[in-house]
């Protein structure tokens, strides 16, 4: 009998699912299936009862979880604070982002992860979908918004979040685009699809009242770098966060058209956050991953790169 064995045993009771624990671990649910089998053998009693709709756990199998879960939690810690004492993270370290984040901006700061720490593996979860990190195993994620307090977790604040309100240069003389923002209210602009980003666009000055101005469009787009692309090909006006559209604008593609304004889609004064579970210990992969976004993004902010 393993610890690996029985951290499985762990998931399944947890998840009611050898299907869901074989998605999240990446592995194919016949050897979970297996594995729980063997476990089962090496105990002597079923732990789960099997049939067609459901996975049910046994008295007996109920029993064991009660007894092992907070062990086995206390197992892992303790291999990974033995495992930290030689002060290179080891193990694999999964972020999530949503996914034109992930491709845009997390590349270039996990090469810099890859060379300092080369025994550390990385995995990025890339996906437009708010997951939940503690069932799917995500040792920390980038989010983006106002802070959500919970003890549940840690937010670290990396940066403020900005947005621009961009066209192309061909888009902007086929039509009258004014240094005031109403007047999008009367052109096409690319939406993100999702409800709330979809109707008004928000603008404010410095000792001035925030407005919302109107927008509509043909177009919903659910993916950042390809509003940005959309926004390029002349389908448009689009608000963006100034990373997805900053090397466009420097290069002429992209046209700021209200630089005197502050923009939002929903809510102003948000910020990209680190999330991660709050724990009474804190792997050395996690902390030299947060160390390190919080190192690069500043520099990044203060070369210009950010916004």
């Amino acid at each position: 009998m393993d610890l690996r064995s029985i951290e499985l045993f762990v998931d399944v009771m947890k998840h009611s699912s050898f299907a869901n624990v074989a998605r999240i671990r990446n592995v194919d649910p016949s050897l979970v299936s297996r594995t729980i089998k063997k476990l089962e053998l090496e105990l002597g009693f079923r732990l789960f009862q099997r049939t067609t709709r459901r996975l049910a756990p046994t008295e007996a199998g109920q029993s064991y979880f009660n007894q092992v879960n907070e062990l086995v939690d206390g197992l892992l810690v303790a291999g990974e604070q033995a495992s930290d004492l030689s002060n290179q993270p080891i193990g694999t370290l999964r972020v999530t982002s949503c996914t034109s984040f992930g491709q845009k901006m997390l590349v270039p700061i996990l090469s810099i992860m890859r060379k300092k720490y080369p025994k550390l593996a990385m995995e990025l979860i890339l996906t437009d979908n708010q997951i939940d990190i503690v069932e799917q195993k995500i040792n920390v994620a980038i989010r983006f918004g106002k802070k959500k307090p919970s003890a549940d977790f840690v937010y670290t604040e990396l940066a403020p979040r900005a947005f621009k309100v961009c066209a192309s240069p061909e888009f902007v003389k086929m039509n009258n685009i004014t240094d005031d923002p109403n007047c999008i209210s009367e052109l096409d602009c690319l939406r993100f699809s999702l409800p709330g980003y979809r109707d008004y666009w928000k603008f404010r000055q410095p000792n001035r009242e925030e407005f919302k101005v109107p927008v509509s469009g043909n177009i919903l787009i659910s993916h950042g770098m390809t509003m940005t692309a959309s926004a390029v090909a002349n389908l448009g006006i689009a608000l963006l966060p100034d990373w997805l559209c900053r090397d466009e604008i420097a290069n002429g593609q992209l046209i700021d058209l209200f630089p005197e304004y502050e923009c939002a889609a929903s809510d102003f004064d948000t910020s990209m956050w680190l999330v991660y579970p709050a724990n009474n210990y804190i792997p050395l992969k996690l902390s030299v991953f947060v160390d390190c976004l919080r190192e690069q993004v500043p520099e990044i902010i203060a070369d210009g790169k950010w916004s």
